[in-house]
């Protein structure tokens, strides 16, 4: 064969044809996902050594950050009597000496062998008279020679090298040569840009002759991976328009008017355009695929309701998927109390109206109960359902479904919300899709995991709501529960937030059950104390909600079940144990559970440990900031990205090598680039190399294509 090889086909390759990858080895690429030559050609180094730059060390002086290459002399390791770890080892050049000591990293003895060239970079510093490195990163280089040397990820766990990733790798393209790669991207594209080939890109980054190598073809091949999945999200999308048609529906309906006018408040002006951006999507016969997102406490189910009123308006059925029972009640309370006083026409009654009907449907409603909810929804008299997974369960139809809100849409995914589509009519119209998530999104974030939406944004609170006082709690822990007996004598509530339900011997992190019998049994002896976790059963979690929410309960002590939605103004207080161990966006989330009413709130991170720098750099982020959407930026640098389309991959990463933070040039080009590849119809069919490689992007995901294709 004389065609260059495409990525399906390096796919198609197991790993173990390369040289020296047996049995054993092949089962170590695969503890750390590498399968195929296509999974070792993108385990990309995680730096370079460039040795033109590294000190000699009779040059380097204390308190210089510096990057050393040389031999190690000797090894010790030792324990001190707290049972603390202590390696020390000795490295050399042909210039001098360097003394290097690891605390709390016992593995270095095994991995430091005498004899071993490394390359070292940390700070130096004088002890005891003698230049010192202590816990430097440590690469091991061993006889490689050039100028620059890739340094990959490596596990010593599975006994792989960086040499090993390195040898492999250059066998794997100098194997590839004589066909090259395949490259989908038209020339003209590539000279616009002033990209690489993917060939010449694949040996940039694996054998660079200089950091210039590096950045170009790691530019080409950040592209690529971007570009995959703004042309699936394009296709998915043009295939929508192309043949969908949904309810046109009258806006300015009486019902719709009457809600609105009815409100003991005014609407923010986010609140009034995101309103009037819904209408208008609604106003057409194309169905309307928008997110909405905003920050916590931003009036978000306010403008759920207003567009789930504009489909009973007119005789359809509305409904909202959350992903807990408990943020599905919560729901189902505020569109209840919303809906209070509103009436819709039913001809079956003597006056021509009714009022309007609102049901909530999770695993929770049983028997009777569940029935007449269902009857109702298949009857059309149910106009408002609230619910969960239960929605889209065998057996569950509507009659005239035309507006459908999805809650936190990261928890569901594409063939759960297409159940809803194809249950909820019979003559072919799609409902409207409003997606809704609390989690603000950066912008390039947003154009890659919900570049097939149209985006809302609400980004002003409700007024009369005081920002939350967060402080970092390292110390004095007993302040924090002085706090809550100050807030729970003037009739306010709490909330304590354990990372785990039990105690674990694995984590060191507070456990919500033991966590409540040690407050009530010590600092807080005199209050009511209740406790919520998943593993509770539905009637549980219902009647402890309602204690708490009808003040029953002074503090609840709880897992992150309660991390979206649950809304109690009277709680103004929030504890999170463990801190340390939640990401930015979590503890902004829980954090958001209070401040929801005219009182001040406080929220408490409690770490009391030593903790990462990561974790320091979160929760001083916590404290600086309480906007959302600044948040997920800072989030977004210290995370990196996980996997676009869906939760469920077998540790697949979509993006390996793209940082939505580092790369926002990248993902502006990929889209426009999608847009220009991708036809009406949502089609590649004048790209077809690029339209087999999304098809084989999409399938080994394990997703079904065409679904995923859909949207």
């Amino acid at each position: 064969m004389t065609e260059p090889i495409s990525l399906r086909e390096l796919d198609a390759i197991s790993v173990d044809q390369l040289q020296g990858v047996g049995e054993q080895r092949r089962a170590s690429l695969e503890e750390v996902q590498i399968h195929s030559v296509f999974d070792l050609l993108t385990h990309y180094p995680r730096r370079y050594i460039d040795r033109s730059h590294e000190a000699k060390l009779v040059d380097v002086c204390p308190g210089q950050q510096v990057m050393v290459v040389g031999d190690i002399e000797s090894v010790t390791s030792r324990r001190t009597r707290n049972r603390k770890s202590i390696v020390e080892a000795s490295l050399s050049d042909e210039t001098g000496s360097l003394k290097l000591v690891f605390f709390n990293q016992a593995w270095r003895s095994k991995q430091l062998d005498q004899g071993l060239t490394v390359a070292l970079f940390g700070k130096v510093d004088l002890y005891r008279g003698h230049l010192q490195m202590t816990n430097p990163l440590v690469d091991l280089v061993g006889d490689r020679t050039g100028r620059i040397v890739a340094i990959y990820p490596q596990s010593g766990k599975a006994g792989l090298t960086t040499w090993d990733i390195g040898r492999w790798s250059t066998e794997a393209l100098r194997r590839c040569q004589s066909r090259s790669i395949v490259d989908p991207l038209p020339p003209k594209y590539l000279q616009e840009l002033g990209l690489l080939d993917r060939m010449q890109a694949f040996e940039a980054i694996h054998q660079p002759a200089s950091m210039s190598d590096v950045l170009n073809g790691r530019d080409r091949l950040v592209l690529d991976e971007l570009l995959r999945v703004q042309l699936v999200l394009r296709m998915r999308k043009m295939r929508r328009l192309d043949r969908a048609l949904g309810v046109k529906h009258k806006v300015d309906d009486p019902l719709v008017t009457k809600f609105v006018d009815g409100l003991p408040f005014a609407l923010t002006a986010a609140q009034q355009r995101t309103m009037a951006e819904i209408s208008s999507d609604l106003n057409s016969d194309q169905p309307m695929h928008r997110l909405l997102q905003g920050d916590v406490g931003a009036g978000k189910t306010l403008v759920a309701m207003h567009a789930l009123l504009v489909a009973v308006a007119e005789g359809h059925q509305g409904a909202l998927m959350a992903p807990t029972e408990v943020l599905a009640e919560q729901h189902y309370i505020n569109l209840y109390e919303l809906a209070k006083g509103l009436e819709v026409a039913d001809p079956t009654t003597l006056t021509g109206i009714r009022p309007l009907s609102i049901k909530l449907l999770t695993n929770g409603v049983t028997g009777s109960d569940r029935r007449r909810v269902v009857k109702g929804m298949e009857d059309g008299s149910v106009d408002l359902v609230i619910g969960t997974h239960a929605l889209i369960q065998e057996g569950i139809n509507f009659s005239s479904l035309s507006v459908v809100v999805v809650d936190e849409q990261h928890r569901f995914g594409v063939e759960q919300r297409a159940v809803l589509r194809e249950r909820g009519r019979d003559d072919g119209k799609w409902p409207h899709l409003l997606v809704m998530t609390a989690t603000p999104i950066p912008r390039t974030a947003a154009m890659t995991v919900y570049g097939d939406l149209d985006v809302s944004t609400l980004n002003e609170l409700p007024p009369g709501r005081s920002p939350i006082v967060t402080s970092w709690v390292s110390q004095d822990v007993e302040q924090v529960w002085d706090h809550v007996h100050s807030e729970v004598t003037q009739g306010r509530q709490a909330y304590v937030v354990c990372p785990l339900i039990e105690e674990s011997d694995k984590l060191d992190a507070s456990s919500a059950e033991s966590t409540r019998q040690e407050l009530i049994t010590g600092v807080l002896s005199d209050l009511r104390v209740g406790l919520l976790h998943g593993r509770l059963d539905a009637v549980e979690k219902h009647q402890t909600m309602a204690a708490f929410r009808e003040g029953q309960l002074d503090v609840l002590v709880a897992t992150t079940v309660i991390e979206v939605g649950v809304d109690i103004p009277n709680a103004t207080t929030m504890i999170i144990l463990s801190a340390d161990r939640f990401g930015i966006a979590q503890l902004h989330q829980l954090r958001g559970r209070v401040g929801r009413g005219s009182h001040q709130s406080t929220c408490f991170l409690v770490a009391t440990d030593e903790i990462s720098e990561d974790a320091t750099e979160r929760l001083t982020a916590l404290e600086e900031s309480n906007d959302g959407f600044a948040l997920a930026e800072r989030d977004l640098e210290l995370r990196g990205e996980g996997t676009i389309f869906e939760q469920r991959q077998s540790g697949r990463n979509d993006l390996k090598l793209a940082s939505l933070a580092r790369d926002r040039v990248w993902v502006e080009r990929a889209r426009d680039l999608a847009a220009e590849l991708v036809d009406e119809r949502g089609s590649l069919e004048h790209h077809l190399l690029f339209e087999d490689e999304i098809r084989w992007f999409v399938e080994r995901r394990d997703d079904d294509a065409e679904n995923l294709l859909r949207g």
